[in-house]
């Protein structure tokens, strides 16, 4: 039931007409949760969130989860089981005022007994301001608040709701699960049965390879592709809806994609760790998922730089050059051919020696920087362009390296509470292992050096 309230007026009920007139994936919300498909994780019979709707012993809620996975059906579904007063907002078209006028018209409403739904769709495009104004009535229970949100809830939502919330976490639906949706839409009177049309169980896979786990796409497809069936108005009942015609109905695959929510970190996570493990194939894949949904090729040309430095550094110096090179190849290029650049890249990533001995060695270095004293340069560094300079020390004991045999001096380069302190350590992986021995004959240089010299001082 919807409250009226001038802002949120309620809808009378539908002519058949009109019924029909609304989008199917409208007209195919399921009304109960017998009719309701996927999460069974939470709703099937037994399990928490459904024991808890039929018990009417719920709190406030917040679904997180992909588009088209069934937020807002569970929300209006508890409202219609707990016969709740239902108020859905939409965190794009309300501001403060709005959300204080149902505030106040709630907290009347439950000194006469009637409890309040309020259904916050797209919570976390509600700012902190937004989100304090529903504090207070969710505290003294003026309101039961049901949010949804695609994004994670622990960042998008301020701590103080989130605390009073449950959160419940829906997954996409299964290509099955999306069939057999597609099937009672084909049908059910309030879908698409009055035109008696029919679809190959692969023209309905295909839809739901599309839809990507969102059952409201999968219905708009579908409806697109029926209305290519039926042609033109009047067509006769009976038309078959082909896999090209599906194809026609969607131009462009659905992929689920947000370039800055959770999704977006989860891809470039999954490329990372891809390349990190020496997987081209994955690599590329991820990859492929990231450009076909639109992501700024030039973010992921940043990201496989950071990967060249990270997990190959000096295992393989080539491979930052040839991140680099792609990075300019996307300028130069453009899209769709600069994809090709970032491929080489990845697949190049994947296969090359790996090594996080310089990201390990840096990191190091950070620590000693943040947790010891800034401590003096060693006057043997330090420059000595004046007298005064020179008279305090400056300069003083400098070897220069290329007067000396093996261009090595026995002369400390860190400053005195790091002076034995070794951070790079190289692998015996690609280039890192010719680098290992060059360090070690380094070492055994300046240990001779250290030895002709504890020789000149005692003669």
């Amino acid at each position: 039931m919807t409250l009226s309230m001038g802002l949120f007026p309620a809808n009378p009920p539908a002519e058949p007409s009109q019924e029909l007139t609304r989008p199917l994936a409208d007209r195919m919300r399921p009304r109960s949760l017998d009719e309701f498909v996927g999460q069974d994780h939470l709703v099937a019979p037994g399990k928490p969130l459904r024991t808890q709707i039929e018990r009417d012993d719920l709190g406030s809620l917040i679904f997180w989860g992909p588009p088209g996975t069934g937020k807002t059906t569970l929300a209006k579904i508890i409202a219609r089981m707990s016969k709740a007063e239902f108020i859905e907002f939409s965190a794009v078209l309300s501001g403060i005022k709005e959300i204080k006028q149902v505030m106040a018209d709630a907290e009347r409403l439950r000194q006469y007994g009637t409890r309040t739904i309020v259904f916050i769709d797209e919570i976390h495009r509600f700012n902190k301001a937004q989100q304090d104004a529903f504090l207070p009535h969710v505290e003294k229970g003026n309101i039961r608040l049901i949010g949804a949100t695609t994004e994670n809830p622990s960042f998008e939502i301020i701590s103080a709701l989130l605390s009073r919330c449950r959160v419940y976490v829906l997954k996409p639906l299964t290509e099955e699960q999306i069939v057999g949706l597609l099937k009672r839409a084909l049908v059910e009177e309030r879908g698409l049965g009055a035109r008696q049309l029919k679809a190959s169980e692969a023209a309905l896979s295909k839809i739901a390879a599309y839809a990507s786990g969102d059952a409201r796409s999968a219905y708009n497809v579908l409806e697109v592709a029926a209305t290519l069936a039926r042609g033109r108005p009047g067509a006769e009942a009976g038309a078959e809806i082909t896999d090209a015609m599906v194809e026609d109905a969607v131009e462009k695959r659905i992929l689920l994609y947000d370039k800055a929510g959770e999704e977006h970190y989860n891809l470039i996570s999954a490329l990372h760790k891809s390349v990190r493990n020496s997987d081209p194939d994955a690599s590329m894949y991820w990859l492929g998922r990231m450009l076909e949904a639109g992501e700024d090729p030039l973010y992921i040309a940043r990201r496989l730089v950071r990967m060249a430095v990270e997990d190959i550094g000096l295992a393989d110096p080539s491979a930052l050059s040839l991140t680099m090179a792609a990075r300019d190849a996307v300028h130069f290029l453009g899209m769709p051919e600069g994809n090709l650049a970032l491929a080489e890249a990845a697949v190049y990533l994947s296969l090359a020696p790996k090594s996080n001995a310089l990201y390990t060695a840096y990191s190091e270095v950070v620590e000693d920087v943040e947790r010891t004293a800034a401590a003096p340069v060693p006057l043997h560094l330090r420059n000595a362009p004046t007298g005064l300079m020179k008279g305090l020390g400056y300069g003083r004991g400098y070897q220069y390296a290329h007067d000396l045999e093996g261009k090595v001096a026995d002369m400390t380069c860190l400053p005195d509470n790091l002076r034995d302190r070794v951070y790079y350590h190289p692998t015996s992986e690609g280039m890192e292992k010719r680098l290992q021995e060059r360090k070690q004959e380094i070492e055994r240089m300046r240990a001779r050096a250290r030895g002709l010299g504890k020789k000149e001082e005692s003669s």
